[in-house]
Parts: C-alpha cells; structure tokens; sequence
C-alpha cells in the first residue's frame, strides 16, 4: 500500500460524507447544545440545597419542598416521551430555541415569585422546556457533525456537560443561597440562556420531518404521574382520590398504547429482557441518587445544622468522581460489554446504601460526606453501561426511541423518590428513622436491579 492510499480515502470519505449546511458552526452548535443540556441539569439538583431557605421564605412545609423539585422533574420526565417527535416535526433548531426560550422566562418567573403556588407553578413550565431542549440539543449535536468519528466524541462531550452539570449543581445551589439568595438559583439561567440562544443561531437549519404525536398517549401519562405523585405526597382524602385517579389514568394509558398505529410507549419494547433490566437498573439508581441528594441537603442543614453553602460543598466528594466513573464505564463496556459494568456499579451503589445506615444525627458532616461516594461510584458505572445495554437491545432506527423512554423512567423514579423519601422523613418516626428506610427502600431496589442483571446474557 502506498503512502498516499490513507489520505486518498479520507479525501473520498470526506466528499461523500453530507456537511453542515452553509454558515453553520458544528463548534459552536455543540457549544450551544452542551451548555443546554447542562443548564436544564443543572435545575434538577441546584434547588435541593436551597430546598430549607425556600421553605422558610414562602412556606409551605415539606410537602411543599418536594413539590419546588417534583415539579420540574415530572413535567420533563412525562413529556420528553413525545418531545423528540415535536423537535422532528418543527426541526431542532427551532425546537431548541423555543424550549431555551420558555425556560429561561420561566427561570425568571421562579425568581421572582411571590409564593409557593406560583414558583411550583413556574416549575411545571421550566420542565416542560427542558423536555424540548434534551432531545432537540441532542439531535443538533447529531447534524453537526456527519462523521461518525467526530459525532462520537461530540456527544461524549455533550453528555459530560450534564455530568459536571450534576457535579456542581449542590455545590451552586448552596453558594448562590449564602452569598446571595435563593432567588439566585434561578436567576443565574438567564444570562446562560441567553447566551445558548445567541449561539444556536449559528445551528444548522434543516427540513422538517413528519412525525406522528400519540396526544392521547402522551396526555395519560401526565395525569397518571401527576397523580401519583400527588397520592405519595398529600395526605388524607387527596390521597385517596389521586390514587384512584392515578390508576384509572394509568389503565387508560395502557389500552391507548395498545391500539393507536404510533404510540409514544410502544408496549412490545418492554418483551425484551434486557431493555426491562436497563429500565430497572436506571430506575433504581435515580431513586438512589436523587433521593439521597434531596434527603441529605436537609439532613445538613435542619439535623447537622450546617450552612447552605457547607451543605453543598458536602456533595463535591460523591458528584466529582462522577464523570471519571463514566469514562470507566465506557471503557469496561467496550471490552467485556455492559452486563459487567453494570453489575459492578449495582453491587457497589447496593453497599454504599448500606453503609449510609451508619449515619445518625451525632454522624460528623465530613464523615457523612464520604460515606456517600460508594453510591455516587455505583450510579457513575451503572448509568452509563445501562445506557449501553439499552440501545444494544433495540434496532438502530429505534435509538431515539430507546433514549426517550429510558430517560423518561429515570426522571419518573428520582421523582417519585423525592416524594417517597420526603414523606419519610417528614413522618412520625422521625427524621434520622425515616431516612434509614428510605435507604433500606433503594437498597432493595437495586438488589432487585442486580439479580435481573445477572440473568442477562454475557456479551463482549
């Protein structure tokens, strides 16, 4: 082989490989999306810390407090099921603008709200947004860059935007709330979004695609989440009346996917084993992560009685070790495929639980904090094999399909973990007795995850 031969097929390879279109920027297009897809992560952990100063500005007890989260999260986690069709039908550029748009106005609204009502209120529409700008910066990313190659490591660069997104998210919360004020967690999207709005005019336009919106789907599945999360929270006569109202709405979720020609769940993907496994094993370690992250950012301050920003730099060690446990992943994920990763990091989150049911009130806060980076370990292996697992499962044309549901179960559980958890502890057993059960809870959860993983088939 010649010398030349290399540079001659990567001159072909080039030719026929489609460009961007003209006056478009794959750089800065991926600048706008990670910085994105960053700031709507961002808003899923930068409240918690700053959950006991919201509390005691507006009110509202407990129940309250994990609405100010739940909010958000279920409103992203039950629309981004159809949000990736919307951006395919309205292109992604226009989708993305829209969606930052929306969310940084909303961000401005939860700043400056007078009461809990309307701060939970604007919650419910900064994670509508966020369900548009997740698929719709994705998929810019995917434009961006044609080659396979430099599509690769742009999305690797996308996704470790939501991982230090995630890592500095209680550590931000806790400093905006000291230095400045609650308000400031919100405030702070608004030049940010700005400046993704001002970047995604470099994005590359393209033409919209028809793709079917299963509104019927799509409109059950929010009443069933919205009401299952109001039945773990409220209490009383509500109680009863959002079960009730969450099972009639689930049941007609189930029969509406089973017979419209384009459902937003298709039913026959969960035949597979392996696609049920990466559910459950994502599930779990949001219900972990999450739930820990929100009962802990009370536990420093309302038991330890540590500042708001002590109690987000007592997050640093668990979430900065995070994106160096994904990289791992990956690597252990090419060479001996996802089952072993993902039982490893199950095996050592399943431990890290445990040994958090060391921690009491008389526990020091530094001790608390590094008994927390097992789990963070465990969740930084597993999420990312799982991911794997999912999307090895299903066709290729099904990928978008596969990430949408997928993500939406995790958002669904880290949801469902905060209202579980904050009702908890909020009961009368006590705070320090109610957390030990919400732990003994996701640690059953992810030795449920690790069984099914071990029935997985070995793949290399």
């Amino acid at each position: 082989m010649s010398p030349n031969a290399a540079p001659q097929t990567t001159l072909a390879e080039s030719r026929l490989t489609p460009k961007p279109p003209g006056g478009s920027s794959p750089a800065l297009t991926l600048t706008a999306a990670l910085l994105g897809f960053a700031l709507i992560t961002l808003d899923a952990s930068v409240v918690n810390v700053a959950l006991p100063a919201i509390g005691g500005d507006l009110g509202g007890g407990m129940s309250g407090l994990q609405w100010v989260v739940d909010a958000y999260t279920l409103a992203f986690a039950a629309l981004m099921l159809s949000t990736g069709a919307f951006a395919d039908r309205i292109g992604p550029a226009k989708a993305y603008a829209l969606g930052t748009v929306v969310f940084t106005l909303a961000s401005a609204a939860c700043g400056l709200a007078p009461g809990l009502g309307v701060l939970i209120g604007a919650r419910v529409v900064q994670g509508v947004a966020a369900a548009v700008v997740l698929p719709a910066s994705l998929a810019l990313v995917r434009q961006a860059y044609p080659n396979p190659e430099r599509r690769a490591r742009a999305v690797a660069l996308w996704a470790a935007g939501g991982s230090v997104a995630v890592a500095l998210g209680p550590v931000a919360g806790g400093a905006l709330t000291t230095v400045w004020d609650w308000r400031g967690i919100f405030f702070v999207n608004l030049p940010l979004g700005l400046v993704a709005l001002a970047l995604t005019t470099r994005a590359p336009r393209t033409a919209r695609r028809p793709a079917p919106l299963d509104l019927p789907g799509q409109l059950a599945a929010v009443v069933a989440l919205a009401a299952l999360a109001f039945a773990v929270i409220e209490q009383g006569a509500v109680r009863v009346v959002a079960g009730v109202l969450a099972a009639t709405a689930g049941l007609a979720f189930w029969i509406v996917e089973r017979r419209v020609a384009h459902p937003v769940v298709p039913l026959g993907l969960f035949r597979s084993r392996t696609v049920g496994v990466a559910i459950g094993a994502g599930a779990a370690a949001s219900v972990a992560f999450y739930g820990v992250v929100f009962v802990f950012s009370l536990y420093f301050q309302r038991v330890r009685g540590e500042s708001a920003l002590t109690a987000g730099l007592m997050f640093l060690p668990m979430t900065v070790l995070i994106p160096v446990m994904n990289v791992l992943s990956g690597k252990l994920s090419n060479r001996f495929g996802p089952r072993v990763p993902l039982l490893t990091g199950q095996l050592l989150a399943l431990v890290g639980l445990l040994v958090l049911l060391l921690v009491d009130a008389h526990t020091p806060t530094l001790l608390a904090a590094f008994l927390m980076v097992p789990l963070a370990l465990g969740c930084g292996i597993s999420v990312p094999a799982l991911t794997a697992a999912m999307m090895e499962a299903l066709p290729r044309e099904r990928a978008g399909l596969a990430a949408g549901v997928l993500n939406a179960g995790r958002q669904v559980a880290g949801a469902l973990s905060i209202a579980v958890f904050g009702s908890l502890i909020a009961g009368p057993a006590g705070f320090v007795p109610g957390l030990r059960i919400s732990l003994l809870l996701a640690a059953a959860l992810f030795a449920v995850a690790a069984v099914g993983t071990m029935r997985l088939r070995r793949t290399a």
